[in-house]
């Protein structure tokens, strides 16, 4: 780590919410050196140890967390669901949750989509795979109603413009039957599905193969690994440097 921002930091280190931490920071409730810190003010992991909440030392920076999960059809990609439903928090190790390491998704599937999902609690990792300059791959196969002709795919493969505007011509796209692979770029929400009902195709059943370089291989449906170092390495590679 460089640098962090001190709300950020805090909210990294299990004291809430990065709105609650900057309350608590404007509150004077928060010191470095006992000198009280200010909201947007940067912190080298050396300084965030000595940082001082109520009082108290808040330690060391939480051990970063990395873990792929194969996601099942049924579970919300959120952390808590006002509505009572399965989240895919509930299918995470226990030590993932709580405290100093609990980890967040990185972006989003739909509840009945499945396929590659990472978690993590690097903040500024997951912003660099989710920002648009980064263009991370996102690989899904639809299974789709009917067989897509070839004007389907043409279209497709122009990017079709959905109702909050064009989208970028994916990177592939093909097709095999019922089933059309394709690799898109960008991540706006149910973009898969809505590219291909623009085009006249329903989709039955979508799946996200790989995300970046990760894909789900040997992980059967609701089960879960630590990412090796190798594959970590890979991943960084993919994030632009800011």
């Amino acid at each position: 780590m460089t640098s962090i921002r001190i709300q950020k930091a805090m909210a990294h280190l299990g004291f809430g919410s990065r709105r609650s931490c900057e309350k608590m920071v404007a509150e004077g409730r928060v010191t470095l050196d006992g000198e009280a810190v200010q909201i947007g003010q940067t912190l080298s992991e050396s300084e965030v140890q000595r940082l001082v909440v109520d009082g108290k030392s808040v330690g060391a920076m939480p051990k970063k967390l990395y873990i792929l999960l194969h996601k099942p059809r049924g579970y919300v990609t959120t952390v808590s669901d006002p509505q009572g439903r399965a989240t895919v928090m509930e299918l995470l190790p226990e030590h993932a949750l709580k405290g100093k390491k609990r980890v967040y998704p990185v972006g989003r599937l739909d509840r009945e989509t499945t396929g590659v999902l990472l978690f993590t609690n690097d903040g500024r990792l997951a912003h660099q795979l989710l920002h648009p300059s980064s263009g991370v791959e996102k690989e899904y196969r639809a299974t789709v109603d009917v067989a897509p002709s070839q004007a389907q795919l043409s279209q497709l493969r122009a990017g079709p413009t959905l109702d909050d505007g064009p989208t970028s011509p994916p990177r592939r796209v093909t097709s095999d039957g019922l089933v059309v692979t394709l690799v898109i770029k960008e991540g706006r929400k149910r973009q898969v599905r809505r590219m291909l009902k623009e085009v006249g195709l329903r989709c039955r059943h979508l799946d996200r193969v790989r995300f970046g370089n990760l894909t789900y291989k040997d992980l059967r449906p609701g089960e879960r690994r630590s990412l090796s170092e190798a594959e970590l390495a890979e991943l960084r590679k993919l994030c632009p440097s800011r």
